[in-house]
């Protein structure tokens, strides 16, 4: 009798039960009744509290569609993993003994950056452990695709579409934040598809005076209204040059509610117009997976369980020149999968006109005009020297 335990772990987002789905029915399939699968409830909290229950065939059926996850979700910071309770035990051994308990032949653990940080732990520690890529962000190393991206991008572009339409009757500048703390994927995306004429994202910090220059060069060439498409871990330049310490502590003195209400505030002190922030927020969550989705879930779903069938643990099911593969969960864990300055999605917006917000055309006339007046320095010099 196969016995294989599943969870999922972290923030939730589309195709955590399409997901499940894939994994159980490909199981059932290969095993029929010499398999049993055990769901735990909220993630690594019913691993550690030994919270679970035997599945049923029916438990997966009607789930492609339905979003959240069925088995229930927490998040319990990597961090903390080691801490000691009351009685000097930490979490990691609470883990290791239910699984031991429960004569569990695989753990399969649904999660993003985090999660699969502590998946890769108890892969360590020797548990048999399979991982598949949840997260909206898309900033999972090992994967060109999380699931959940893609819904989260045709979301969020639905909000940028809907905000047009207001921004053109108030003639506004409108400021969309977009999940999307360490990674800019979704913003980036979906301020392409969305129509979006700045997009700010974490790997480009951007420059106020640029963003200015840009909406108010909208205005004067009569565009009544400009999209701002804000990633919620956008950074300004002189951020950037902080050190980690000093970017937290400038942080935690920030009044405004987020990024984008505080560029709103800065802005509206040097615009000519309105400036409105729209935040979709945990609706970029929300909600069934679409069809791309719904596939790409069932394909990784159903990796999982050859990985199963073939004992090969201690892997991430992934996607990799849109083929299902096996990544070490060591070369996963810990990495973040960040935009590349340089990457096509980021030139094909530059090429339409779309601004990073990190330089404005009059910087690079004065920057030209610098060079050319070194140049005309340097030729003077020489000819000098001849004479």
């Amino acid at each position: 009798m196969k016995r294989i335990g599943m969870l999922t772990s972290g923030g939730d987002c589309q195709g955590l039960n399409s997901t499940l789905r894939g994994v159980a029915k490909a199981l059932y399939e290969e095993y029929g009744k010499e398999v049993e699968i055990y769901g735990f409830k909220d993630g690594y909290k019913g691993l550690i509290q030994g919270e679970y229950r035997l599945m049923s065939s029916s438990d997966f059926s009607g789930i492609l569609t339905i979003g959240g996850t069925i088995l229930g979700t927490s998040r319990q910071p990597f961090k903390n993993m080691r801490d000691k309770d009351e009685n000097g035990v930490d979490k990691v051994t609470k883990m290791i003994q239910t699984y031991n308990d429960m004569k569990l032949d695989c753990l399969v653990i649904l999660g993003g950056n985090g999660t699969t940080k502590t998946a890769n732990l108890l892969r360590e520690e020797g548990l048999n452990i399979i991982s598949l890529p949840k997260t909206i962000d898309n900033d999972l190393w090992g994967t060109e695709v999380t699931f959940g991206y893609q819904t989260a991008v045709d979301i969020a572009t639905d909000v940028l579409d809907k905000v047009h339409s207001t921004a053109t009757s108030h003639s506004r500048v409108f400021l969309v934040e977009i999940m999307g703390h360490g990674a800019g994927w979704l913003t980036l995306s979906a301020g392409i598809a969305g129509g979006a004429d700045i997009i700010l994202i974490p790997e480009i910090p951007y420059d106020l005076d640029a963003v200015v220059y840009e909406l108010e060069e909208r205005r004067r060439h009569g565009h009544a209204f400009s999209i701002v498409a804000v990633a919620e871990g956008a950074i300004s330049k002189e951020e950037a040059k902080m050190s980690k310490k000093e970017f937290k502590a400038a942080r935690a003195k920030m009044t405004d509610p987020s990024i984008s209400f505080r560029l709103a505030r800065e802005l509206g002190e040097r615009c000519s117009q309105e400036i409105r922030v729209v935040n979709p927020g945990h609706i970029q969550r929300g909600g069934g997976p679409d069809a791309y989705d719904r596939i790409l879930t069932t394909r990784l779903g159903t990796g999982a369980a050859r990985l199963i069938k073939h004992k090969q643990y201690g892997n991430m099911v992934a996607i990799r020149n849109n083929e299902i593969v096996a990544v070490p969960l060591s070369e996963v864990a810990g990495k973040l999968k960040t935009v590349p300055v340089d990457n096509d999605l980021v030139q094909a917006a530059r090429d339409i006109g779309i601004s990073f917000g990190d330089e404005s055309p009059e910087k690079d006339k004065k920057k030209d005009k610098d060079k050319k007046k070194d140049k005309d320095k340097k030729d003077k010099d020489k000819k000098d020297e001849k004479a």
